[in-house]
């Protein structure tokens, strides 16, 4: 398991799909906001001028030397809800990501935002 210390260490670390094709490399990652644990992640694809933002689990994520392999093909992935590289994931899009991979969503305490970007 990812432990939530590590996270500044994965950054811009190459995101590699269940069989080690290269997806991107990782943005940020997005942690619950109950558990404060690793949840999601956004890996930058695209040409230099057309980057973009797609986000993938990392539930079940395994992090080696020089990279973060996660449990999704790459092509599932590539065609994930994604983000332009400047912009904020709106609270009321969060549920889609979630659906997008089969994983039950429940908002965070309160009604509030589940994901945190760490």
């Amino acid at each position: 398991m990812i432990q939530p210390a590590d996270i500044r260490e994965w950054r811009d670390r190459d995101v590699v799909d269940d069989e080690g094709r290269k997806i991107g490399a990782l943005e940020s990652v997005y942690v619950s906001t109950s558990t404060d644990q690793p949840e999601m992640a956004t890996v930058r694809t695209g040409v230099p001028t057309r980057h973009r933002l797609v986000f993938v689990p990392v539930d079940d994520a395994i992090v080696g030397p020089g990279y973060v392999k996660v449990a999704y093909a790459r092509a599932l992935v590539k065609k994930a809800p994604s983000l332009g590289v400047d912009d904020v994931l709106p609270a009321d899009e969060e549920g889609e990501i979630f659906q997008y991979y089969g994983k039950a969503y429940q908002a965070g305490a309160g009604g509030q935002r589940r994901l945190a970007r760490r």
